[in-house]
């Protein structure tokens, strides 16, 4: 497997996390310490970044990382009942969540064995084995 973008994260000087969710999710924060305008852009797809005179600390993951930094920081677009949009990390998934997301994609187009499914059936392999149920 490719080594590919978990999550997209920087760490400000003012220890302001911001994290780029999905392809074009620009995020920029004013730094409270520096007082410079610091980015993220790209999702799962890139890494943007400005460049600031105070570097920030990048907290980027990747696929070659455990799989349980992974299962913290692989996020899924899902929407709250306000109808606001929101990114629960898989690891807060409950389980018909996850199996649910995998049908989603697969009526899609995309391959039953596409990366995000085979995050999904990791993560629900993963509490099969460690006895974790989560009901929605």
């Amino acid at each position: 497997m490719n080594r590919k973008i978990i999550c997209n994260k920087i760490k400000t000087p003012d220890h302001t996390i911001l994290i780029s969710y999905s392809v074009h999710d620009y995020r920029e924060h004013k730094d409270k310490v520096s007082n410079e305008i610091y980015m993220v852009d790209g999702g799962n797809d890139y890494l943007r970044r400005n460049i600031n005179k105070v570097p920030y600390e990048e907290l980027s993951v990747y696929s070659d990382e455990s799989f349980e930094v992974i299962r913290e920081n692989y996020h899924r677009g899902t929407w709250d009942k306000e109808g606001n949009r929101i990114w629960i990390p898989m690891c807060k998934m409950s389980n018909k969540h996850l199996e649910n997301c995998i049908v989603f994609n697969i009526q899609l187009g995309l391959a039953k064995d596409c990366f995000a499914n085979q995050m999904y059936q990791k993560e629900l392999d993963y509490r099969k084995e460690n006895g974790i149920e989560i009901i929605d």
